[in-house]
């Protein structure tokens, strides 16, 4: 069976527009008009013209729609809790002169309670600290995390005195579902972090049972950090703090590998930061390979025309999405009402078995890589801010690609026969959440 009503706690859950849908009925124009084409828009059709390893693919990532493509990074791929909080630990304590560090989930546990101990002691320490956390990712932290970091020198995020991203407030309630989804640690401006895990207890382990998520984190060196570190200043000035600049945060920063990247930045207000638009433009330079790792795979019409149309140029789709331990109700119910279409063309779907799957990968003809906090639902691509590290290299895609062709060991794939033979109550499912897809 392609769905199941049975996956481990705690659980993603709806947004926020859709929970106060389903319980005030409210409708959907509580969600603000955001100014850019529309995914479903005939203009944003984007025909394959030029691969992913040309200089026009290049162009147009690095001038048309995000920063610039820069040259001399380094950038490691960390599997799951146990090698990615001891390497973020390390680079914390190693601290001395900033700290900058923006997440979505931070819980209580053992996790949060070292993250808040490691911040707290450089910040003792004299090194400047500023954290920012979203007020709904952060509804689970202990709130004696907060004053031991506040009383030791942390500066965190404050809206009138409100510790948190963009908290509710009923006179911008169109903008609550505007949530910062990134993933950032920034050490000294010169170590950047970025990935799909958040501060909580979940995210430990190597994924070895559904109490350990699977999740991919990167570690980056290089020029590309400063781009990292711009995105987390953009946040923290939206949250009311101060311009951060200086060596401090900007150092000058020399090669340290042979990768070209970019730190690319979502933004809902910023028609060319959009993050469907550069997976977009990605999807239509594809020639011959497109590997996705999605934690929540709920595409829009337009994207699954983009892939389709990939599929019928003969290049060849695979993706992989959580199975049974899934962390969220109504994506598990609706995502799959999506997918008939997209097997019909071919695209082979995969769903992982072991234990949630959190991450957020994009690998196009083994040499274009984009990773970080981007999911492929509309949240992430209209609602969200984010930020994704994409890579220029084919050593390095080659390497994404393996760890992808891993996982899809531990998956099980599910065929179009399988998909039209699913129970009618999960149809029934898939399609009375259907309409609210743009909310998932």
């Amino acid at each position: 069976m392609i769905l199941s009503t049975q996956s481990p706690r705690p659980r993603r859950g709806p947004s926020l527009l859709l929970t106060m849908f389903l319980a005030t009925g409210c409708s959907a124009p509580l969600v603000r008009d955001i100014p850019m084409l529309s995914p479903e828009d005939p203009h944003f059709e984007i025909k394959h013209m030029y691969a992913v390893r040309s200089p026009e693919f290049r162009r147009a990532v690095g001038h048309l729609l995000g920063p610039q493509i820069l040259e001399g990074n380094r950038v490691a791929t960390l599997l799951n809790g146990d090698r990615i909080f001891p390497a973020m630990l390390e680079a914390i304590e190693g601290a001395q002169r900033s700290i900058t560090f923006e997440t979505y989930i931070y819980w209580a546990g053992e996790i949060g309670e070292r993250f808040a101990e490691a911040l707290s002691k450089r910040a003792s320490a004299g090194v400047e600290v500023r954290v920012i956390i979203d007020w709904f990712g952060g509804e689970r932290i202990d709130p004696e995390y907060l004053e031991q970091m506040k009383s030791a020198g942390v500066a965190l995020n404050l809206y009138h005195d409100i510790p948190w991203y963009n908290p509710i407030r009923w006179r911008d309630l169109a903008d609550v579902e505007n949530r910062t989804h990134r993933k950032i640690l920034v050490v000294d401006g010169k170590i950047g972090f970025t990935g799909g895990v958040g501060i909580a207890d979940i995210w430990t382990g190597n994924a070895q049972s559904p109490e350990h998520w699977r999740d991919t984190h990167f570690r980056a060196t290089g020029p590309v950090v400063a781009q990292l570190q711009s995105a987390f200043v953009d946040n923290w000035l939206e949250s009311g703090g101060e311009l951060l600049h200086g060596d401090k945060y900007f150092p000058e920063l020399r090669a340290t590998g042979s990768y070209a990247a970019q730190a690319f930045k979502g933004s809902p207000e910023e028609a060319t930061e959009n993050v469907e638009l550069m997976y977009r433009l990605a999807i239509a330079a594809a020639e011959h390979s497109i590997k996705l790792s999605s934690a929540y795979f709920v595409p829009n019409d337009g994207t699954i025309k983009a892939l389709q149309e990939a599929a019928g140029r003969g290049v060849e789709i695979q993706i992989i999405t959580p199975g049974e331990h899934l962390d969220s109700e109504i994506v598990q119910a609706g995502s799959p009402a999506l997918w008939g279409e997209l097997l019909k063309a071919g695209v082979k779907i995969y769903q992982y078995e072991p234990t949630m799957f959190h991450c957020k990968v994009l690998v196009i003809d083994d040499y274009f890589s984009s990773l970080g906090s981007t999911n492929f639902d509309n949240r992430s691509f209209q609602l969200n801010d984010e930020v994704n590290l994409n890579v220029f290299d084919e050593r390095f895609s080659t390497e994404q690609s393996r760890i992808f062709d891993e996982d899809a060991k531990r998956s099980k794939l599910v065929t179009y026969e399988d998909w039209k033979q699913r129970p009618w109550y999960q149809k029934a499912m898939n399609w009375l959440v259907f309409p609210f897809r743009r909310e998932l």
